[in-house]
């Protein structure tokens, strides 16, 4: 065999508890649980930026957003970057997307007109990131249509209108490439879904029609039932879009089988971020906005990740924590290509082989918008700071910080006692203060002054 194909499956907003291979008790994922029995599924996957935008960006070239001014939603991609699709076209494949792109517009803030305004227009091949050939996509996927209907763009910049679940018409695009594929090159291609994402100008999740009464069993994950957001009105839908995505899978993996290539295609399975339901980011420190996300707590960083294919075979499930920030290097090595030290991450085929070497267990997240904040995510503790008074959607970074959250995961899984002010726990602080400090060091960032919070 020649170098796989590889598929990038991943969703937006899609907590890794809405799985069957990762606990969930309802028929939500039969697809998945059935690749996950043939491939690799990391148990303790987490982001490493629980925003759209800026973890979209990170996908896209291996660099932690600070590095390239897409900390925030509403920051183009730069256009000197080298990215995933420029590496896997000098490796001689065919690069394709489809879906959600949110990496073209920019905006000064929400509440003025766009600088750059692809939001709802064609994106010129040139914002692209690099992908040369088959494209639907819009950059704002979520203004350009809803659960039912809407519209993308091709690679000629042409309208592409559809009915139906959005779900499915976008999966409908990524068979229709599959259908005209030759063989003649390996293929990369991204399918970008935005389910299970809440529908922006409707303020809800958006299932397919009936979710409410097909999901109405469900149980509320631990963090939901004890705090007090918005996942008793909206979880039944939310499940839905996840029902949706994992049906949709299943649609791709019927149409690789009937192709041939099925055996030599890898297919890997990830969320951007999680979602918090509106429970976090209520606290005194939050300085910008959220909705769903931006916060350090697991609801937002642990996401699911389910790698299968050539190379990644045996049904292994992966206990040591490692972050999607390694996804671009590992899609790389699986195409042949070693970037070495020029991408963020580890190549994560390594860790799912054993091979641990140079793995520290544990992983780090920057936080934007809803504050300027770093966290560190151990096999017993969350840590996390912030910087005072600047605002998440201004300020990519500080030289100051103070502490804002610290959980005893062992004793409290669900993440609802905050010792960031507990004297017992002083000493702790201290250690993880000094791993994060060596974390942000490693990406790129200036090593800060982390002060007690007050």
């Amino acid at each position: 065999m020649g170098k796989p194909n590889i598929i990038f499956y991943f969703t937006d907003q899609q907590r890794h508890d809405t799985l069957g291979c990762y606990g969930q008790k309802l028929d939500i994922s039969p697809n998945l649980d059935a690749l996950a029995k043939e491939g690799i599924l990391f148990e303790e996957a987490y982001t490493a930026q629980p925003v759209c935008g800026p973890c979209r960006a990170l996908f896209q070239t291996g660099q932690y957003p600070t590095a390239i001014n897409c900390f925030r939603n509403a920051q183009p991609l730069p256009l000197h970057v080298k990215t995933l699709a420029d590496y896997l076209n000098e490796a001689g494949y065919e690069t394709a997307y489809v879906g959600k792109w949110h990496l073209a517009s920019e905006r000064k803030d929400y509440s003025t007109p766009p600088i750059v305004d692809y939001e709802i227009k064609a994106i010129p091949p040139e914002r692209r990131g690099g992908y040369r050939g088959y494209w639907r996509a819009a950059d704002l996927l979520e203004f350009t249509s809803h659960g039912y209907g809407g519209y993308v763009f091709d690679e000629n910049m042409q309208k592409c209108e559809f009915d139906g679940y959005r779900a499915d018409c976008i999966t409908d695009f990524a068979l229709d490439f599959l259908e005209q594929y030759k063989g003649e090159k390996p293929f990369f291609m991204t399918i970008s879904h935005i389910e299970p994402h809440h529908q922006n100008d409707r303020g809800c999740y958006e299932g397919p029609e009936g979710s409410k009464e097909r999901f109405k069993d469900f149980e509320l994950p631990g963090d939901l039932a004890a705090l007090h957001g918005d996942a008793r009105e909206m979880y039944p839908d939310y499940l839905g879009c996840c029902r949706s995505l994992d049906d949709n899978l299943g649609r791709l993996i019927e149409k690789l089988k009937e192709k041939g290539i099925y055996k030599d295609t890898i297919i890997i399975y990830s969320s951007d971020h999680g979602s918090h339901f509106r429970t976090r980011n209520r606290d005194e420190h939050l300085c910008g906005g959220d909705d769903y996300k931006r916060s350090c707590h697991s609801a937002c960083l642990h996401v699911p990740l389910v790698i299968a294919g050539p190379g990644f075979k045996g049904g292994k499930r992966v206990r040591e924590l490692v972050s999607t920030a390694g996804l671009p290097k590992t899609i790389l090595a699986a195409a042949g290509v070693d970037v070495g030290h020029a991408m963020a991450g580890e190549n994560l085929k390594e860790i799912a082989d054993g091979n641990l070497r140079n793995h520290t267990d544990r992983v780090f997240a920057q936080i934007s918008e809803s504050r300027v904040g770093r966290c560190i995510h151990t096999r017993d503790w969350l840590y996390s700071i912030h910087a005072p008074g600047l605002d998440g959607n201004l300020y990519p970074s500080s030289d100051y910080y103070e502490e804002d959250f610290l959980y005893d995961l062992k004793n409290d899984p669900f993440e609802l006692t905050n010792l960031a002010k507990d004297d017992k726990y002083r000493d702790i602080r201290a250690q993880l203060a000094k791993e994060l400090q060596e974390e942000m060091k490693k990406a790129g960032e200036k090593v800060p002054v982390i002060a007690p919070s007050k």
